[in-house]
């Protein structure tokens, strides 16, 4: 019996390595940069919809074209920046979802009694 629940502890870990990270306690997950490369992209075409006069439209096409190359390439982080950089030129901010707000101050204003 002791054997049975042993390897059946093993499978278990097994399958939980195998179907990755899962959010625990309302930790955040970390975008992986594959997820990155299509959020980014995704977000250009939001802005090209949105900002169909803008007076650098070609370039930043032509810019989402070579990023989405790279990332297909496996060099995701060329990738990124090159797309981060078409959505500047369409005066977006790129979007992070990984982006740690500011901390609060820790001084506080509140005084000690």
């Amino acid at each position: 019996m002791q054997r049975f629940s042993i390897s059946l502890m093993g499978a278990l870990l097994g399958i939980s390595l195998v179907t990755g990270p899962v959010e625990a306690g309302g930790t955040k997950v970390a975008t992986t940069r594959t997820e990155r490369c299509s959020n980014l992209s995704r977000q250009i075409d939001e802005a090209l919809e949105t900002h169909p006069a803008a007076t650098q439209v070609a370039a930043a096409k032509a810019l989402q074209r070579r990023g989405n190359r790279l990332c297909a390439k496996k060099k995701e982080a060329q990738g990124i920046r090159t797309l981060a950089n078409a959505l500047k030129l369409l005066g977006v901010t790129p979007i992070d979802p990984d982006a740690v707000p500011p901390k609060a101050d820790l001084r506080s204003k509140e005084k000690k009694p």
